[in-house]
């Protein structure tokens, strides 16, 4: 069964049990300003999860794509991708585990055809420190699900992963108990690092077994469900919100629990098939053959590389199809990044020319069924591509000429001996590995004036021109270029400056979800409203949205206009956005069908087919008015705070202070470009 065929077949499976299908979010979500993109398909709705309602109900599903950066390192294995799709269910306070566990074990064997004998399950094994029991009621509940499926399953008390290495399985054990490290879900990972306040609870996560000739015990220990090993494969994790932690740190039960489930499509699809590389599957295999096409190399000998520009150029083509361009910046920069390591990937197996063009056709083809609500530019991904592939190109050229210019300015250094630095006899030259086992002449110095190149400047060639440090050094070595002896050690340390860098100037980003709902994140969020709407006021009426970005320390706003904001027209802004916080207005929101908040309230809000038929509507400087009444999107001069007039009305998803005196005084900061007719204000509350 193809990757497509499942998930049709699971929307259709949760429809039958009375779930509503809601639209997935894009990759790049405008209102949460505190990621960069969408990691899993939980995060749209968490604000639910903590307690709104949603529009939709207490029954929901979807299938979300999600890309996540933080595991870019980890591509080449068979299963580990950027990009991934996430199959999705929720209770919102609705049914729980049995229900859950039931319908999931149903969907896996009869629906799409897994052999129940290869499924494994774990839950979670209790905190006697907090007094949290083991969850046997899920346990329970898999057994009477494994019963009726004809297998006796036992239970194993694990514990630790490290214990699981050790231990393996015994005997008919199927359902493993595991601490926190592994079944506990919360915003902060285990116990101890609970928020206090949040939801949080057990989880029980399913498994899919490939084989015992999978494991390299040597290597990973005995196979058990939660070891590294490619024995087993996650293929679901059902997570049951059932208590919150206290202000003292304890944790009670909550009244209303929910159900978060997630399964990655790629993975059930490899089971589906009884793969465990999730790169065979009917989403990856054609880029895979197109690049055995165009390399004339074969995947069994090119795993690593073909994999790389596989999973990175599905993530680039989705990501442009939503409207994303390339830049030096957030997101536009990971954009950049995935692009020209799939270009880089290619050169190592030969591909020299441009090659996006006939693999992007390839991949449009596999989301061909998706509609154009969810990829918006899907005609222009393609150009926007291919320009920066061009583009990059050019680069590795002039980072080619900058190296040799480098080299020859360290050579001209040294045979004159500047400063009495030591001359290149005192250099002792030794031959050393590259990853391509390319030996590389490294040279033995006492003072970037020894004629070498050390890895601060390879760093600079990296961080200036894109020019990666493996291409650095394969480049030296046809050049006949020495490199100091602790190049790679000094290269390392300038990426680690680099990354305490990016880790202070992002301060405050998303860390796993809505994971900022704070008071000043919530305050910047709500003073964003107004200050669209200081913009429609003051300089364009037409002026809408085109990006947000938002952290406890200040706000950003983009948004479309013809020309750079004069002095006069930031103080009109900043003057009213101040007035309108003096004003001390009230922030309310309610329920409406989309298409009536749109069309009778004007309510604001981007790409309106993404929404559910049900949306949620703030209103600062008025109150929300009765189904039937008209009221106008622009506020009335001679009565600017009347209900029928207000400050602002958008659809969003929160969260929003009460009332807008709270926000303190509002004082924009900077003025800049974004992109062609785009600007960008930030600005702080002081």
């Amino acid at each position: 069964m193809n990757a497509s065929e499942i998930r049709k077949k699971y929307l259709d499976f949760q429809q039958s049990k009375g779930h509503v299908v809601i639209p997935p979010a894009p990759l790049v979500l405008e209102n949460d300003p505190t990621t960069l993109f969408t990691g899993s398909g939980m995060q749209p709705l968490l604000p639910y999860l903590l307690g709104q309602k949603h529009p939709e109900g207490t029954r929901l599903t979807d299938s979300q794509p999600c890309l996540r950066l933080q595991d870019i390192d980890d591509v080449g294995d068979p299963r580990h991708t950027t990009v991934f799709e996430m199959l999705g269910n929720w209770s919102l306070g609705d049914y729980f585990k049995k229900e859950q566990i039931e319908n999931y074990f149903e969907f896996l064997t009869e629906v799409i055809g897994l052999d129940p004998e290869k499924i494994y399950v774990t839950c979670f094994i209790g905190n006697e420190k907090y007094g949290i029991p083991k969850d046997t009621e899920a346990a329970e509940i898999w057994q009477n699900v494994f019963k009726k499926a004809g297998i006796d399953a036992e239970i194993a008390e694990i514990g630790s992963a490290k214990n699981g290495d050790k231990c393996g399985i015994k005997g008919s054990e199927r359902i493993f108990f595991y601490d926190d490290h592994e079944n506990w879900w919360s915003r902060g990972g285990g116990i101890d690092t609970t928020p206090i306040g949040d939801p949080c609870g057990p989880d029980s996560e399913v498994f899919y077994d490939f084989g015992e000739d999978k494991q390299d015990e040597e290597k990973y220990g005995k196979a058990h469900p939660a070891s590294d090993g490619a024995r087993f494969m996650e293929i679901g994790n059902q997570v049951f919100m059932q208590y919150r932690r206290n202000e003292d740190g304890t944790f009670s039960e909550l009244e209303h629990k929910n159900v978060d489930f997630g399964g990655g499509l790629e993975r059930l699809a490899a089971a589906s098939m009884g793969s465990f590389d999730v790169f065979k599957i009917s989403l990856m295999r054609p880029i895979i053959e197109k690049l055995e096409q165009l390399s004339g190399k074969s995947y069994d000998n090119n795993t690593d590389e073909m994999r790389i520009i596989a999973d990175h150029l599905r993530g680039a083509y989705l990501l442009s199809a939503q409207g994303l361009t390339p830049s030096n910046k957030a997101q536009g920069y990971a954009l950049r990044r995935l692009i020209r390591r799939a270009i880089l990937k290619a050169l190592d197996l030969g591909i020299a020319q441009d090659f996006l063009c006939e693999t992007i056709k390839t991949i449009e083809q596999e989301y061909d069924s998706l509609p154009d609500a969810i990829l918006p530019n899907r005609n222009n991904a393609l150009s926007v591509l291919e320009k920066e592939e061009k583009a990059f190109r050019k680069t590795l050229n002039k980072g080619l000429k900058e190296l040799r210019k480098m080299a020859n300015k360290a050579r001209t250094n040294a045979s004159s001996g500047s400063a009495g630095l030591a001359s290149p006899a005192d250099r002792v030259s030794t031959p050393v590995k590259t990853g391509a086992d390319t030996p590389v002449a490294q040279g033995s110095i006492s003072s970037g004036f020894s004629g070498c190149l050390t890895g601060y400047d390879l760093f600079k060639l990296q961080d200036t021109y894109g020019f990666p440090l493996e291409i650095s050094v394969e480049e030296a070595y046809r050049e006949n270029i020495e490199l100091s002896k602790d190049y790679q050690e000094e290269f390392n340390k300038s990426l680690e400056e680099q990354r305490n860098r990016s880790k202070t100037a992002s301060k405050g980003m998303f860390k796993g979800g809505l994971a900022d709902h704070g008071d000043m994140s919530t305050k910047y969020h709500t003073a964003t409203h107004l200050l669209l709407a200081a913009l429609q006021k003051h300089i364009s009426p037409d002026i809408a949205q085109k990006g947000s970005n938002i952290t406890p320390e200040r706000m950003r706003l983009d948004f479309n206009v013809d020309h750079k904001l004069s002095v006069e027209e930031k103080k009109a802004v900043e003057d009213q956005v101040n007035e309108w916080i003096s004003a001390d207005l009230p922030v309310v929101f309610a329920e409406y069908d989309k298409d009536y908040a749109f069309d009778v309230l004007h309510a604001q809000g981007s790409f309106r087919d993404r929404y559910p038929d049900r949306v949620t509507v703030y209103t600062v400087g008025g109150e929300m008015p009765e189904k039937g009444a008209k009221t106008s999107q622009k506020p009335d001069e001679n009565n600017p705070l009347s209900p029928e007039n207000p400050v602002s009305r958008e659809i969003c998803g929160g969260p929003h202070v009460e009332h807008t005196g709270v926000l303190g005084r509002f004082k924009i900061k900077k003025e800049e470009s974004s992109s062609a007719g785009v600007r960008r204000i930030k600005a702080v509350l002081e």
